[in-house]
């Protein structure tokens, strides 16, 4: 390799957010905490907890992308969750604005369910 030619690979820019660290990490918590508040009519349980959340983008003009799925495809709730999930992360401080897109790829199972989920189902 001549002295004018560069590698690519390792010393390629890591991609960082335009949004403080600090403040990064409060939204996260805040967004959690948000969703958490939201529940599938049918089940006892916080859609976060039962795993139906695959993603949280936070982009950098702070408008939030969540990726959920829904226990079926035909579950009687689609239609109000994803309105619930944006309405819930729409009234954290600092967010711009929600979008919510459903996915069923990968299906969701019971083994996405958090240990918390499987204790309030009996589910052991």
């Amino acid at each position: 390799m001549s002295e004018t030619q560069t590698s690519e690979g390792p010393n390629a820019p890591a991609i960082d957010s335009a949004i403080p660290a600090e403040e990064l990490e409060r939204l996260t918590d805040d967004i959690v905490a948000a969703l958490k508040t939201v529940y599938d009519p049918e089940i006892p349980v916080d859609i976060y907890e039962l795993g139906l959340i695959y993603k949280v983008d936070i982009a950098d003009d702070r408008q939030v992308a969540v990726e959920m799925t829904l226990t079926t495809p035909n579950c009687p709730s689609a239609a109000e969750l994803p309105g619930m999930v944006e309405g819930a992360v729409a009234s954290v401080g600092g967010v711009s604005g929600v979008t919510v897109n459903l996915t069923f790829d990968p299906p969701w199972d019971q083994g996405r369910m958090s240990e918390e989920a499987r204790l309030a189902l009996n589910l052991w």
